[in-house]
C-alpha cells in the first residue's frame, strides 16, 4: 500500500463520520432548487452516471438529491433471468463463496463472522455457518435500489448500530471486520429452500437505509433493535424474485447469506471484480426443480 492509500485509510479513523453522514443527509433530502440541480449535474459528470438508463434523464426532473440517487430505471431495462437466484443489484462483486464455521471472506487476509454481522445472536447466525455468501459493492454511479434474488417471506429485521467507514475496495482490503463494524440493517427471510439474509451495510455519507416495508430504518439510535414478522396469513410480507426490497440513500454494500446446503454453486463467471447487473443469473440451488 502506497503512502497516499495509507493516508486515506488513516484519515477515515479520524473523520467525524456520523456527523458528516447526517449533515450530507440533510442536504440530500432538501429541496434546494437550482443548487440541487447543479449538484446532481456535477455528480453525474464526476461519476459518469449513465442517465440514458434512468426513467427521468434530466437533472432538473429531480426535486432532491435523494430523489436522483434512488432513481428508477426505465421499465424492462433489467429483465429477470429464469435461473434459481438472480443478482439483486447493479454493482461489483467484492467476494463470494462458501462459509467455513460462520466466517465470511472480506478481502485477502481479512474475514469476519456471520454472528457479528447479524447482530450477535447465535440462533440467528447458526443456520448460515456452513452456507454461502456473496458481497456486492455499489459504486456512486450505480442504481441504488436493492431487489430480491429469489422468492422469500420476511421473518425478521435487525438494525445494528456501528461505524461508518467507506466500503470501497481499498477500505475493504485494509480495515478489519469492515462490514461487521459499520452500521447495517439485516433482513432475514424464509424461502422454500432454506434461510436467506440480506444485509444492507452503511458507509460514510450513507445518510439512511430504507426498506419497502418499514421505510427509513437508519438513522434511528445507538441501540440494536429488531422486528419480527408473521410467517403466514394476510400480514405476511412476501416477495417474488426481482421485487424491490430496499434502497441506499448514498451508496454502499449488500452482503447476502444463504443457509447450509442451500446453494449448489454460483455462476462460474462471478468472481471478485465482476460487474453485476440486476436480474442476471447469480446461483443455482440444491434440490431445485430444473425440469423446465
Amino acid at each position: 500500500m502506497n503512502f497516499s492509500d495509507k493516508l486515506k485509510i488513516a484519515g477515515q479513523y479520524c473523520l467525524p463520520k456520523h456527523a458528516l453522514s447526517r449533515l450530507t443527509g440533510c442536504f440530500a433530502a432538501a429541496q434546494c432548487g437550482k443548487v440541487t440541480t447543479a449538484v446532481i449535474g456535477w455528480f453525474i459528470k464526476r461519476y459518469q452516471v449513465d442517465m440514458s438508463e434512468a426513467e427521468r434523464e434530466q437533472p432538473q426532473e429531480y426535486t432532491t438529491f435523494n430523489d436522483f440517487f434512488t432513481r428508477a430505471l426505465k421499465p424492462g431495462l433489467r429483465p429477470i433471468a429464469s435461473t434459481d437466484l438472480i443478482l439483486p443489484v447493479d454493482g461489483c462483486v467484492s467476494q463470494l463463496g462458501p462459509m467455513q464455521t460462520g466466517r465470511i471472506i472480506q478481502a485477502k487476509g481479512h474475514d469476519y463472522s456471520a454472528f457479528t454481522l447479524l447482530g450477535g445472536d447465535k440462533s440467528r447466525a447458526k443456520p448460515f455457518n456452513h452456507g454461502h455468501f456473496a458481497t456486492i459493492y455499489l459504486a456512486p454511479k450505480d442504481y441504488h435500489r436493492i431487489h430480491m434474488p429469489m422468492d422469500a417471506t420476511l421473518r425478521e429485521m435487525v438494525y445494528v448500530p456501528g461505524d461508518l467507514f467507506s466500503v470501497n475496495p481499498l477500505t475493504a482490503q485494509n480495515v478489519p471486520d469492515l462490514f461487521a463494524r459499520n452500521e447495517r440493517v439485516a433482513a432475514i427471510f424464509d424461502t422454500e429452500f432454506g434461510p436467506m439474509a440480506m444485509v444492507l451495510v452503511g458507509a460514510t455519507i450513507v445518510a439512511s437505509i430504507e426498506t419497502t416495508w418499514h421505510g427509513n430504518v437508519t438513522p434511528p439510535s445507538n441501540q440494536l433493535d429488531s422486528w419480527d414478522y408473521p410467517s403466514d396469513g394476510d400480514q405476511a410480507i412476501v416477495f417474488k424474485k426481482g421485487d424491490e426490497m430496499g434502497r441506499f440513500k448514498l451508496g454502499s454494500t449488500v452482503v447476502m447469506l444463504f443457509g447450509d446446503d442451500m446453494l449448489s454453486h454460483f455462476e462460474p463467471h462471478l468472481v471478485a471484480g465482476t460487474v453485476t447487473r440486476l436480474g442476471q443469473p447469480m446461483a443455482s440451488l440444491n434440490n431445485a426443480d430444473t425440469s423446465d
